[in-house]
């Protein structure tokens, strides 16, 4: 009798532990939940969001890349009809090939000699602006729209009328621009400028933002990983586009996987090179240099096993030690040598897009790594990320090599990430916390109540057992 309901002990217990594994144990859970930056990074992060929908302080527009990314936490703090009138205006000063602008600016805030903008009939109040080298404009609005449904429950968006187009055909516009104008027929993948990983600037001119004669047009995964996410999100929100994009989706995701992925390296290579080549000096190998932004967004895309992304992250670690960086928010590394780009605030190295720490980008690798069931690894790596928000007192743009603030204050981008992230791991906390608790009902064996046991398992566990 004492063995049998030692085996019933046992089992009540390895019932919860099961239960544990799938999200996190009881130990990294109390640990989480404990954590002393999560509580100030999540109050801070809605302090900055009550302030306004631009990027950051060093920013008047509000940027499509920015908007998708603090959305979730931009939803709550405002009315759902704030988030979706920010993102009508894109709607409204779409292109008239179905292009997405970068941001849109409130009009009195344009000087008379600004020329790098455009301008649309269906919205008077602001003046648009595309940084051209980029190719993820639209893959970002499709994104922040079925995140916005998602959030809201508000379908009605993809009805609304603007011009002659609702919003679903829009969206679909926007996707068949990138077919038509950013497509690479011999790779079948997305093309843009030669840029550092998922950066905005090209090497070619001194600000490098806009395509021109001398740009080298390329292939890299950032892009393409953005735009393979964009078709999925598509297709949830508007099941009838399945039968045309679902295809699309495939062939890229293929395509990505045979060009892009070097399997030898277990890397993403940086750029497939078209008719131009290189802008780098011919001696240069290129694909020594890891990117980690592209990287992360590829396996938000579904481009990695779970095996390849561990040693993704295994390998980021590793050159983050060797940079004497902060944490994964790290670009690239080795950077660029210094010189190869026009534009001086891509030099020297460690500099802006060219090796600095960007938790923007950093924080969605380990929403990634929540998501496939890294919670160990995720935690110890989100902690630089939040200690630096708690030592500077608020969010930055970037962050240097030595782990010190750059670029735009109040960056928010930043502030949505981190958000979202603290949630995902406040979420698998308290599913943890759940499934594990057991309680002994009552003592009794036979004919002797004090040696009689009765067992309960957690809410969640499927498991209920009692033994009188």
């Amino acid at each position: 009798m004492k063995n049998y309901n030692s085996l019933i002990l046992l089992f009540v217990a390895l019932a919860c532990t099961n239960q544990v594994d799938k999200k996190v144990n009881k130990e990294l859970a109390d640990r989480i939940a404990k954590n002393e930056y999560f509580p100030f990074v999540k109050s801070k992060a809605l302090e900055v969001m009550k302030t306004g929908f631009n990027a950051g302080d060093g920013y008047r527009e509000v940027w499509i890349r920015d908007y998708n990314t603090f959305i979730e936490l931009a939803a709550q703090v405002n009315d759902k009809s704030v988030l979706k009138e920010n993102l009508l205006v894109f709607f409204r000063m779409q292109g008239e090939d179905g292009n997405i602008s970068d941001g849109f600016t409130p009009i009195e805030k344009i000087d008379k000699d600004e020329t790098d903008f455009s301008f649309s009939k269906l919205e008077s109040r602001y003046a648009a602006h595309k940084n051209t080298v980029e190719t993820d404009q639209e893959s970002s609005l499709v994104q922040a729209v079925y995140k916005y449904i998602q959030l809201t429950g508000d379908t009605s968006i993809l009805a609304e009328n603007i011009g002659d187009k609702t919003v679903t055909q829009r969206l679909e516009w926007s996707m068949d621009f990138l077919m038509q104008n950013r497509f690479n027929k011999k790779y079948g993948l997305i093309i843009g400028a030669t840029t550092a990983d998922w950066g905005d600037v090209q090497p070619e001119h001194c600000w490098g933002v806009d395509l021109n004669n001398n740009t080298h047009e390329s292939i890299d995964i950032y892009d393409n990983a953005m735009f393979i996410a964009a078709l999925d999100n598509m297709i949830q929100i508007i099941p009838k586009t399945k039968a045309k994009w679902a295809s699309i989706k495939k062939s890229i995701a293929l395509n990505a996987r045979k060009y892009l992925w070097d399997n030898k390296k277990q890397k993403f290579i940086p750029h497939i090179y078209l008719e131009k080549g290189s802008p780098f000096p011919d001696d240069f190998d290129e694909n020594e240099i890891y990117y980690f932004g592209g990287t992360a967004v590829a396996i938000e895309a579904g481009l990695l096993t779970r095996k390849e992304i561990k040693i993704s992250l295994d390998e980021m670690v590793k050159r983050v030690k060797k940079a004497g960086a902060g944490s994964i928010g790290l670009t690239l590394y080795p950077p660029y040598p210094e010189g190869y780009f026009a534009n001086k605030i891509m030099n020297p190295v460690y500099s802006y897009q060219n090796g600095g720490d960007w938790t923007w980008f950093g924080a969605r690798m380990i929403q990634q790594l929540i998501r496939y069931g890294f919670m160990q690894e995720a935690y110890d790596q989100i902690q630089p990320m939040v200690k630096r928000v708690v030592d500077n007192n608020g969010f930055f743009e970037w962050y240097s090599v030595d782990n010190k603030p750059r670029g735009s204050g109040t960056f928010r981008g930043e502030a949505g990430v981190l958000y979202t992230t603290i949630v995902m791991f406040e979420k698998a906390t308290k599913q943890t916390l759940r499934n594990c608790s057991i309680s002994i009902i009552k003592v009794k064996v036979g004919k002797n109540e004090k040696n009689s046991y009765s067992f309960l398992s957690g809410n969640n566990s499927g498991l209920s057992f009692r033994r009188e």
